[in-house]
């Protein structure tokens, strides 16, 4: 029996979404961990100057990740799809045209980064303290972006086939030779922010030639051929349900920007070292939710497929379940030991007491939020690439920017933290509305099914 058959046949509902949920959760952490030890290795060997420089650099990194992200969920859930209803051509076309949109897009993007560096890098909110750092972090790590996204895209690709096992090693595999060679390059050498970003792209290489083994040994078991054709009619749907994860990502690059401006006028660096160690912090926090999110999408993706309503709806429930629980209790520990956390990032004790405060303020209603970020994925899952759209845009871009820049310009630093939970708790009663007009349509898909298997198709005409 096949990887796939064997996970989607499972009737415990719960226990397939664990088997896609850890391993989300785990592998989106290690991506997380390339930015997030070199801002550790840097802010303690090369100085808190460099914290903000990385800080400058992340909206960038982001952009690439969220390119690759964007591809790779929109491919893995036409893949998922695609298994359901045993459509093999249209199968090998998708990760066909997934590659060939991978390469182009991280070939150009980061050549366009590249040209107009220097003006990014003032209006990222780089000082001319950061300013050199900065220039030279991203400068490197742009040849990095194209083997983090094909990693991405092979990775979720084998996970929709039921191999949850291989984006974790990947990114694993990744994230640790970047501790290694960061304490190699950073620490031992003294090479600085140079090295930090040296150790980032060398260990990307590491985790795409780990997925790219694993792929093809995957691609011979199911007689995958190379279709690397591309065709509009294929590559919309990759890209339309991928947007919305695209969206998401890119949006924490959005508000890091626009956090950068704003926060150095009315703090200056110390605001942006700030906001910089507060984001990698709370990112675990997302991690979770959009790991159990993510690991929802696969199982109801071929649900939906296969016409399986009642497992489809059980997957819902159960992902919900997961996020309001699993944030709840990481929450609880993040305010509890949040001066010990953020403690690894900043050395200085004035900026870490100032800091602590304030993290405690952006995530003082997190749980609540952890539905939206169900709708989101749930929606694209079922091939509803517009509503999934209108939810990814909405938290960060409609609400938290226009409500962040009213409150900064009333109450300055402390503004840009109070917006974060006001954002919240409206995005959670919104995700809540969504999910619940989904239940709706599907109860009488199951209705109707329920309908068919007692009286038959022809009497329900």
């Amino acid at each position: 029996m096949r990887e796939d058959d064997i996970i989607y046949s499972d009737r415990n509902t719960g226990r397939v979404l664990l088997k896609f949920a850890i391993p989300a959760i785990i592998s989106l952490l290690m991506s997380e961990l390339y930015n997030m030890v070199d801002t550790f290795y840097a802010g303690r060997y090369v100085g808190t100057a460099a914290v903000g420089a990385l800080t400058v650099a992340f909206p960038i990194q982001r952009l690439l990740s969220s390119i690759g992200l964007l591809i790779a969920v929109g491919a893995s859930t036409s893949a998922a799809r695609y298994l359901g209803e045993e459509e093999h051509e249209k199968l090998e076309a998708t990760i066909g045209n997934a590659f060939l949109l991978t390469i182009l897009f991280l070939t150009v993007v980061p050549l366009f980064i590249f040209l107009l560096k220097s003006s990014i890098i003032r209006h990222l909110g780089a000082s001319d303290v950061t300013y050199k750092m900065a220039d030279e972090y991203i400068s490197i790590i742009l040849l990095g972006g194209i083997f983090q996204s094909l990693t991405f895209v092979m990775c979720y690709i084998m996970n929709s086939f039921g191999n949850t096992k291989v984006t974790l090693k990947a990114t694993t595999f990744g994230a640790l030779s970047n501790v290694v060679v960061d304490y190699i390059f950073v620490y031992l050498l003294g090479i600085g922010i140079k090295g930090a970003a040296i150790a980032t792209v060398l260990s990307q290489i590491v985790a795409f030639l780990y997925a790219l083994y694993n792929y093809e040994k995957m691609r011979k078991a199911y007689n995958l051929r190379y279709k690397l054709r591309l065709s509009r009619e294929i590559a919309r749907p990759i890209i339309t349900v991928g947007f919305s994860t695209f969206i998401v990502e890119i949006s924490d690059a959005v508000v890091a920007a626009l956090l950068n401006n704003l926060l150095s006028r009315h703090g200056g660096d110390r605001a942006i070292i700030m906001v910089g160690a507060i984001t990698k912090v709370s990112m675990f926090l997302f991690i979770t939710v959009i790991g159990i999110s993510y690991a929802m999408q696969p199982i109801v993706a071929y649900n939906y497929g296969s016409n399986d309503y009642k497992k489809l709806k059980e997957a819902a429930h159960k992902a919900i379940n997961a996020v309001i629980y699993a944030s709840t209790a990481l929450w609880a520990l993040m305010m509890i030991f949040a001066s010990n956390i953020l403690g690894s990032f900043i050395r200085n004790q004035g900026i870490l007491i100032e800091t602590v405060r304030a993290f405690r303020i952006v995530i003082s209603v997190f749980p609540v939020v952890g539905v939206y970020y169900v709708s989101i994925y749930y929606y694209q899952a079922i091939n509803e690439p517009r509503k999934s759209f209108i939810l990814s845009i909405y938290r960060q871009l409609l609400l938290f920017i226009p409500i962040s820049i009213l409150l900064i310009s009333k109450l300055g630093i402390d503004g840009a933290w109070i917006s974060y939970p006001i954002t919240d708790i409206i995005s959670g009663i919104t995700g809540y509305i969504y999910i619940k007009k989904a239940e709706k349509n599907i109860n009488e898909e199951i209705d109707y099914e329920e309908y068919l298997d007692k009286y038959g198709e022809t009497e329900s005409i």
